[in-house]
């Protein structure tokens, strides 16, 4: 990483805001998903529901934003869009029917896609081309820390008053701190040129190019493999981050033990991006993302054996947190060996799609699985899930070796 990227206070800022926006409406949901279902009276399963549509929202305004961004609107999406999501939080206060509240979450939803990591990401690479992999680093270490913000934060609060006053709260702080980050980490300093320009011809070229390239993947079995093992992580960590909350308050895990292991998911996060960037040059990216698989399995067996030993507990969210946190980085890197760099951008987008999508429907699948079997049936889905994962992983590494690009 850059030595630059330290000094740069627009990128202090960006990640700041992108803790702050993580922190009150992502991991918001979760964080009160135990006092909405007491509080509100609604099923967990039409709650989650919330999430999964919100979240499905967030995915399908995103091309519609990253085409705005390439258009350099970049400052005012992200701006905007977090503004949006803060005025929302505090409508969320005054709810009292169900379809209001999911109302509200597709808005959330709209927010969400227009402030979170992929338009941040697409901003600084829209902006910054080849250096923008030192600023994206940057921000994930820094926003790994949401989780940690908002679990503790907003159930204390919600445990000492109500969870109008928590969400209000986390809105306030978006509003007041988050919205002006964006707008002056986004500024253009004199003699910055805001996006680059490229010749109409060169454009066209690119685009068949680009369009080739994903069709000649598509057809591709490597392809459906490595997509469907990193949509299982996803779905996995969905799962793992809406539903462990409840999970562990079934178990009679007290409050306050389930807030600060649930916290940890994100310095973990931040630990395991921290040792993959030391060791990636040594141990190489297939091996790292194989790892993740048998860490994320390992983990739900822990989790499973924690109602009997507590403190494993934080050996899963020690392996949970680790694995997840450096699928956003090795994620391009591994797309780009198996699958090729020539239209990369259209595959990693497309291999992005189905990722997206389980994680979305996480916090619903996970409702199910619970109805159907308590969450006994929700360990056990999420050790399948990472040993399919692995499996199909594999299996991607082996046809790529034999097929090469």
């Amino acid at each position: 990483m850059s030595r630059a990227i330290y000094y740069d206070s627009r990128i202090w800022c960006l990640g700041l805001a992108e803790t702050l926006v993580w922190a009150g409406m992502y991991y918001l949901f979760p964080a009160l998903l135990v006092h909405w279902e007491t509080d509100l009276g609604w099923s967990k399963t039409e709650l989650t529901l919330a999430a999964t549509c919100a979240l499905l929202t967030s995915a399908f305004v995103a091309p519609k934003i990253g085409g705005l961004i390439d258009r350099d609107a970049g400052r005012w999406i992200l701006t905007g869009c977090a503004g949006l999501g803060g005025l929302l939080l505090l409508l969320l206060t005054q709810v009292e029917t169900y379809p209001l509240f999911f109302a509200i979450w597709i808005g959330i939803g709209i927010a969400m896609g227009g402030c979170l990591y992929e338009p941040c990401f697409a901003f600084l690479t829209h902006r910054r081309g080849a250096n923008a992999r030192s600023a994206i680093t940057m921000i994930t270490l820094m926003a790994g820390f949401a989780g940690t913000v908002s679990f503790p934060l907003c159930n204390w609060i919600a445990a000492s008053t109500d969870w109008q006053t928590a969400t209000t709260t986390m809105a306030v702080l978006i509003l007041v701190i988050a919205v002006p980050l964006f707008w002056f980490g986004t500024r253009l300093r004199a003699g910055e040129a805001a996006s680059d320009s490229v010749a109409e011809g060169s454009i066209l070229v690119v685009v068949e190019i680009r369009k080739a390239a994903l069709r000649r993947t598509l057809t591709r079995p490597v392809y459906w493999l490595l997509a469907g093992s990193f949509a299982l992580l996803g779905l996995n960590h969905a799962i793992v981050v809406t539903h462990l909350l409840p999970l562990l308050n079934e178990r009679g895990i007290p409050l306050a033990s389930a807030v600060l292991a649930i916290s940890l998911l994100g310095p973990m996060q931040v630990a395991g991006r921290i040792v993959m960037l030391l060791t990636e040059r040594w141990i190489g990216v297939i091996l790292l993302c194989g790892a993740v698989f048998v860490m994320v399995a390992a983990g739900g067996v822990f989790l499973g054996l924690a109602a009997a030993v507590p403190l494993l507990i934080y050996l899963f969210v020690s392996l949970q947190g680790a694995g997840h946190g450096v699928v956003s980085i090795l994620r391009p890197l591994v797309t780009a060996q198996l699958l090729g760099r020539t239209g990369f951008g259209a595959i990693s987008g497309a291999v992005a799609v189905p990722y997206v999508a389980a994680t979305a429907l996480g916090p619903s699948i996970g409702s199910l699985i619970w109805r159907w079997g308590g969450y006994d049936l929700v360990i056990q889905a999420l050790i399948a899930l990472a040993v399919v994962g692995l499996c199909s992983f594999g299996l991607a590494v082996k046809m790529a070796a034999r097929h090469p690009v």
